[in-house]
């Protein structure tokens, strides 16, 4: 009847599924047979109304689906990456060529499909400066700011992991 969201769509903030509600129930009973129904306590007016806000929370729970699923799906895109303390090995396969060799052997070149990436160092040197002169006193190891930032992202990725309702992760 008016479920215009379904399980899977791209999510919709509140303003875009109150705009397209109100085109549906616009579309759906006129002007005059809403205003009559109201007034005169119309059987049909008020089971159809009551069928709208069954369906509008359909839609409602529909659409925070969408947006676990959306969250749940860019988690799981980060947690694929690979983590900058490690790095990444190099990715080769090999393919056919189409050709044949003097021996009717088919003749096969390796490709690389992902390149290697180095892994970042676990510290980095640092300037110490003071604060009231701004001159700099020395260095220090501190930890790279990059792995910091990559292990916080793929955490606050688990997390949204981990708080997915099993009903998404299934979907």
């Amino acid at each position: 009847m008016t479920i215009f969201i379904q399980k899977g769509d791209a999510p919709m903030s509140v303003r875009q599924a109150v705009k397209r509600g109100l085109r549906y129930f616009e579309a759906q009973k006129q002007q005059y047979l809403r205003e009559a129904g109201l007034l005169t306590d119309d059987a049909d007016y008020k089971a159809w109304a009551a069928q709208w806000l069954s369906d509008n929370a359909v839609n409602g729970a529909n659409n925070q689906f969408n947006h676990q699923l959306a969250a749940y799906r860019a988690a799981l895109a980060r947690l694929a990456q690979y983590r900058s303390a490690t790095g990444r090995a190099l990715v080769t396969q090999e393919r056919d060529t189409g050709a044949l060799d003097d021996s009717g052997n088919p003749v096969t070149e390796t490709v690389v499909v992902q390149p290697a990436i180095a892994p970042l160092p676990a510290e980095i040197e640092q300037a110490i400066i003071l604060p009231e002169t701004g001159a700099q006193t020395g260095t220090e190891m501190v930890a790279n700011p990059a792995i910091v930032q990559d292990e916080a992202e793929r955490a606050a990725a688990q997390a949204v992991i981990d708080a997915t309702p099993p009903e998404v992760k299934a979907f």
